[in-house]
C-alpha cells in the first residue's frame, strides 16, 4: 500500500485536502483532490491548529467523484481522540543549555495528567532523551 503526504503545503496545490472531519473517535471522513487514493493506502495529514504535527489515517473505502475532476471522498481510521488539544511548551537541554519550542497533541478529556506522557512522547519523536527529569538534545545525546 502507498503512503500519500497531504500535510499542509503551498508547494503542491493540485494535491490537497478539502476537509478532514471526525465521524466518531478513530474514524474520519476525508475529502481531497489529487493522488491515486485506494483502499488500504495511508494518508499523512496535518492536525488542525498545528504548525508541525500530523497523523496517519488508513483508508477503508474511497469514492472518486466525477465533478470536480480528480476529487475523492474517503472514510479512514486513525488515532481516537475525543477532544484533541494542541499544546506548546519549551524544553531546555541540561547539558548545553539549548532551548527548543515544541508542539504536542494531548487528549483534552484526560486533563493535566495526560500532558507529561504526551510531552515525553513528542520529545522522543524529536530525538531528545529524558532521564530522571533531565533532558538531552539530539547533539548532546550522541555525545553521551
Amino acid at each position: 500500500m502507498t503512503e500519500h503526504d497531504f500535510r499542509y503545503s503551498l508547494l503542491n496545490p493540485q494535491h490537497t485536502l478539502t476537509e478532514c472531519r471526525a465521524l466518531a473517535p478513530g474514524r474520519y471522513q476525508v475529502t481531497g483532490s489529487g493522488g491515486s487514493i485506494k483502499a488500504g493506502d495511508t494518508l499523512l495529514v496535518t492536525l488542525k491548529g498545528s504548525r508541525e504535527l500530523s497523523m496517519r489515517l488508513v483508508i477503508e473505502k474511497v469514492r472518486h467523484l466525477i465533478n470536480p475532476p480528480g476529487q475523492w471522498l474517503a472514510v479512514a481510521q486513525g488515532p481516537a481522540f475525543r477532544e484533541l488539544e494542541i499544546r506548546t511548551g519549551q524544553v531546555r537541554c541540561d547539558a548545553c543549555g539549548k532551548t527548543q519550542d515544541i508542539e504536542f497533541a494531548v487528549e483534552g478529556t484526560q486533563g493535566a495528567a495526560a500532558h507529561v506522557p504526551a510531552i515525553e512522547a513528542r520529545l522522543h519523536e524529536l530525538g531528545w532523551q529524558s532521564l530522571a527529569g533531565r533532558h538531552l538534545c539530539p547533539a548532546c545525546r550522541q555525545e553521551a
